[in-house]
């Protein structure tokens, strides 16, 4: 079983400027939006790993992309709606512990914490999130709030 812990990665933007594919991705990793989320976002590319998905989804929160949320998520537990909360800015994501998760797997966990500040008062999201292959590519399944 593949494990990996604790790891930082840079902080994500905290402003609500419009990403552009230059913009720093908001997953916190050392990439472009272009180059990292985006093209996951644009469909170009799809996440070859639990982890990446789930920094991709985070980073579709950040941007809004009802669209990806829903293509990404399993259809057995797939809501009908997956629209990002437009009051709620994310500031930052943690990834706190991968299980599994790789390219040779079926399935993984993610667990993160998720920063966010919401009407001026500041919150996390502290989640073990479960992902599956299906039809070949990694999607959501569900998850554990934490704390």
């Amino acid at each position: 079983m593949a494990r990996r812990t604790a790891r930082t990665s840079r902080p994500a933007r905290s402003d609500q400027q419009a990403v552009t594919a230059a913009s720093p991705c908001p997953c916190g990793l050392p990439a472009t939006y272009g180059a990292c989320c985006g093209r996951f976002h644009a469909g170009t590319a799809t996440a070859p790993t639990a982890e990446l998905l789930m920094r991709s989804r985070y980073s579709a929160f950040a941007v809004r992309d009802e669209p990806y949320l829903l293509r990404t998520w399993d259809p057995a537990t797939r809501p009908s709606a997956a629209a990002p909360d437009p009051a709620m800015r994310w500031t930052g994501l943690e990834i706190l512990d991968a299980t599994d998760g790789s390219p040779f797997h079926t399935t993984g966990t993610v667990t993160f914490r998720a920063r966010f500040n919401q009407q001026g008062e500041r919150g996390a999201l502290h989640e073990r999130s479960r992902f599956a292959r299906h039809e070949g590519a990694w999607v959501y399944v569900d998850g554990d709030f934490l704390e």
